[in-house]
């Protein structure tokens, strides 16, 4: 796949995820794929649009505000380039640990740069699949999305379970409603392949749902965003613990020499520019790297 012509194909206005899945690429590896050539775009965007930025995430904060006794982590699942949890984490009256995790590099690269430049204290950003966190069971206080499962649909299950697995205490979906969407809304949904159902596939897997409704804040009529509340265990406590486990088999990693070692998998994890990779694709084997450490 020549990356510079995919490149040259995204800035000439192709939907590149359509464009890949049409050629046979998977959907998960388009979805990387266009995520990390639109890379820079939407820190832009959120400095252009600052007063939406403001009013989007004060909306999310509030609701973590509400939540955030003996919170001490929080992170959002498929960061992006930050521009929600920089600004979450801004409006917080609360300093728990910050994490984020995205699964293109230049994506967490960019949110690294922006959390810097606007968040508030500080933030642990890696690269991450949605679909195999490197995090044990219960490991962050408080999960959230915004608007990062969107473009899974029929993997609905597989997200909210992960999700669910690395919360302590409470998930917290900000993600598009299609059941609450228009009808020119959901036949948009439907050609983008987004989530539906969310809801309903919560009370299947047996979590506990205590809110669900549109925000007040949304950008675009056709694609309604809706928080989804979940608890797990509100009365858990506190988390800042937090490890990082191998992808491959969920065991604790070793930071050595720059990188994170999985002594069980016998693979090691680069880090690159400060952003540890932690993806099952990333772990390169080294069956004899603990003879030259």
């Amino acid at each position: 796949m020549d990356l510079l012509e995919l490149k040259a194909i995204y800035k000439s206005g192709v939907n590149i995820i359509d464009y890949l899945v049409c050629r046979g690429v998977g959907r998960t590896d388009a979805i990387a794929i266009s995520y990390d050539l639109q890379a820079g775009t939407y820190t832009a965007l959120a400095d252009e649009n600052s007063t939406y930025i403001d009013e989007y995430t004060s909306e999310i904060a509030e609701t973590l505000n509400t939540l955030g006794a003996g919170t001490e982590s929080i992170m959002e699942a498929g960061v992006g380039e930050a521009t929600t949890l920089a600004n979450v984490r801004r409006q917080l009256r609360f300093e728990p640990d910050s994490f984020g995790f995205d699964i293109s590099l230049s994506r967490a690269l960019f949110g690294q740069k922006y959390f810097n430049r606007k968040g508030r204290g500080s933030s642990s950003l890696f690269v991450g699949d949605m679909f195999s966190i490197p995090l044990a069971d219960d490991s962050v206080d408080i999960v959230y999305t915004s608007h990062s499962i969107e473009p899974n649909g029929g993997r609905e299950e597989d997200a909210l379970s992960e999700l669910y697995r690395v919360a302590r205490k409470y998930l917290i979906l900000y993600e598009p409603s299609y059941e609450m969407a228009t009808n020119e809304g959901r036949q948009r949904m439907d050609h983008l392949g987004y989530v539906r159902g969310l809801p309903q596939v919560a009370d299947k897997l047996g979590m506990n749902v205590s809110d669900y409704r549109l925000t007040k804040v949304c950008s675009n009529s056709l694609n309604p965003t809706a928080m989804l509340l979940i608890e797990k265990n509100k009365r858990a406590s506190g988390n800042r613990n937090v490890e990082y486990r191998c992808p491959n088999n969920g065991e604790r990693l070793q930071l050595s020499h720059g990188c994170y070692w999985s002594e069980s998998s016998l693979r090691i994890y680069p880090v690159v520019l400060g952003i540890p990779l932690l993806t099952p694709q990333h772990g390169i084997i080294a069956t004899h790297y603990a003879e030259f450490i």
